[in-house]
């Protein structure tokens, strides 16, 4: 996996001269914040040597190298999630090319179902730590016992409410459930989940996070709830209703965003 990281760098490299600040990651329907960039370089990650192809409907499928606001980024449009068949390592292997490139934040963002029912389709939620129900990880055969006690960074959590609650923008705070998929969650496993301390169930985002924490890197990570959990409500759930909820927060996500990226990164 190695040689593979440096190739896709290299060819990154060869369009890209310079080292984004900081990365994103973006969920269904979350994509178009990298729209928002100046001076955009668009790779396609089908051309990215070893890079594993977003099969994912509503994911682009692109790198995006730009500035926002004069902040130099990297941004993913279309994840590789688990469910598409590949193998865990490959999930996260955006994220190694992000550490190879000296890239040291991370901001994953993803769509999710809200088991807490307090919490509605449309709230923003800032995750404070995650369940891995995929019962795997990224890291199996690479160097072991990865601390996980600070997976989403408290230091800059805290920023972000402030941020947010300076720009006036509701925001919810939770643990992220994550399982294999790609069928959405039963009733039963809603309430199980919601029993054992998840706020949100999502099908992707942990196998970023476990391989970010072993590299080092600062994350955050902000789910947009796009529908109740089934069993919260009688509505059957399709991939449709997510990317539909995801379009109407996108303008208060990609205000949010925007904080984040001006006024936490840009201090630095």
């Amino acid at each position: 996996m190695k040689e593979n990281v440096k190739q896709a760098v290299d060819y990154i490299k060869e369009r890209v001269a310079w080292t984004p600040r900081a990365a994103l990651i973006l969920g269904s329907g979350l994509g178009d914040f990298a729209d928002t960039f100046d001076d955009a370089v668009k790779i396609p990650t089908s051309e990215i040597p070893g890079y594993p192809r977003s099969t994912v409907e509503g994911h682009k499928g692109f790198l995006v190298f730009g500035t926002h606001k004069n902040i130099p980024l990297m941004a993913v449009q279309g994840r590789t999630h688990y469910y598409e068949g590949y193998p865990i390592a490959r999930v996260s292997f955006v994220v190694e090319i992000m550490a190879a490139m000296g890239i040291g934040k991370l901001v994953v963002t993803n769509a999710a179902g809200s088991v807490n029912p307090r919490y509605k389709p449309g709230d923003l939620m800032l995750i404070d730590d995650q369940v891995n129900f995929l019962f795997t990880s990224p890291l199996r055969g690479k160097p072991r016992f990865t601390d996980m006690s600070n997976p989403y960074a408290s230091e800059l959590k805290q920023e972000v409410e402030r941020v947010a609650l300076e720009k006036g923008i509701p925001l919810k705070r939770g643990v992220l459930w994550v399982s294999s998929g790609p069928t959405y969650e039963t009733a039963a496993e809603v309430n199980m989940i919601r029993k054992m301390g998840g706020d949100a169930a999502s099908m992707s985002t942990v196998p970023e996070v476990i391989m970010a924490a072993s590299l080092g890197m600062q994350t955050l990570g902000i789910s947009c709830l796009t529908n109740y959990a089934t069993g919260i409500s009688n509505e059957k759930l399709t991939h449709e209703e997510v990317t539909i909820t995801a379009n109407k927060v996108k303008k208060t996500f990609i205000a949010l965003v925007s904080a984040i990226v001006t006024e936490i990164f840009g201090m630095e």
